[in-house]
């Protein structure tokens, strides 16, 4: 069974000027995305406009990054939606093309009690038998996977294997650790983006990565440092990579996009309701990227 470990890399989907999906410019960023050393990736993430994507789209996403990656990493696959049904069948489809493993948010726009949010991860996890990654974002959604309802997920579902925490609650992630470190079997917990700093000392096993895109390199030392106990080193490194999310965060993912295009990787525009990106905040991005140094670090095109 896939416990997700390590960088995560949460690539966007690259679109033609025309809004239709690039096949040809999701190979070349996965490609990237496992050549510069995620252990993992995961798709399609909110990140990569999962919700402006229809359902065949994001099929079609799984199933080229599947067939990129070639087995040379691990796949999850994002089947969050409003109704459990809808995410059992993105779910099996994941499974069927040969994913790892799945990454199940808490329902949009409902807001179920504590026995229905039991009721829709326990019904996932009976239906799959790959892993399934729980995803917290309380503040985005309105409800919690609460610790009383984790416990009860670890202790009846064999498949429910990790947490994405996305909360930003140093709280509740501690308490997460703890509780999985008294589980008997592995279980990870992940932030959402890479404040892998004060996660990793509590008990974090990586993170799930916006920038790593954009500067692997920088991401990767982040990710070293924190490894090897290097907290001085890492100190200074978590702040040049929450300078640059801060700055690409813009719009998001609109943001990270442009980022990726000033690096020579371009992936096109966003779907709206998100706001396309203009010169002006385009430029901002570009001189905080400038100010990091990451033009002469940072790997330029695929």
């Amino acid at each position: 069974m896939f416990t997700p470990r390590g960088l995560i890399g949460c690539p966007v989907t690259p679109l033609r000027e025309d809004g239709s999906l690039d096949v040809g410019g999701l190979e070349k960023l996965v490609d990237f995305l496992v050549r510069n050393g995620v252990d993992s990736l995961a798709l399609t993430m909110h990140l990569g406009e999962s919700l402006n994507l229809s359902a065949e789209e994001r099929k079609k996403v799984v199933e080229v990054a599947l067939k990129t990656t070639a087995g040379r990493v691990p796949v999850m696959v994002h089947v969050s939606l409003p109704g459990t049904r809808q995410v059992i069948e993105l779910g099996c489809h994941a499974q069927d093309s040969g994913a790892a493993g799945v990454i199940v948010i808490t329902p949009y726009y409902w807001t179920p009690p504590r026995e229905v949010l039991i009721e829709h991860f326990t019904a996932i996890c009976g239906e799959l038998e790959i892993s399934v990654t729980g995803y917290n974002f309380p503040q985005k959604l309105g409800v919690s996977l609460t610790i009383d309802i984790l416990a009860e997920l670890m202790a009846t579902q064999a498949n429910f294997v990790a947490l994405k925490d996305a909360s930003f609650d140093m709280e509740y992630f501690t308490e997460v650790c703890r509780l999985s470190g008294g589980l008997g079997r592995d279980f990870a917990v992940l932030p959402g983006i890479e404040y892998l700093l004060p996660t990793t000392v509590l008990g974090g096993a990586g993170s799930f990565s916006a920038c790593s895109a954009v500067a692997p390199n920088l991401v990767k030392s982040l990710f070293a440092a924190c490894a090897r106990g290097e907290y001085a080193k890492a100190k200074d490194l978590q702040f040049r990579v929450s300078r640059l999310y801060n700055a690409i965060r813009v719009d998001y993912p609109a943001g990270i996009k442009a980022a990726q295009g000033l690096m020579g990787r371009p992936a096109g525009p966003t779907r709206l309701p998100v706001r396309a990106m203009n010169e002006e905040r385009l430029g901002r991005i570009k001189s905080e990227m400038t100010a990091l140094g990451l033009f002469e670090t940072e790997p330029q095109g695929w």
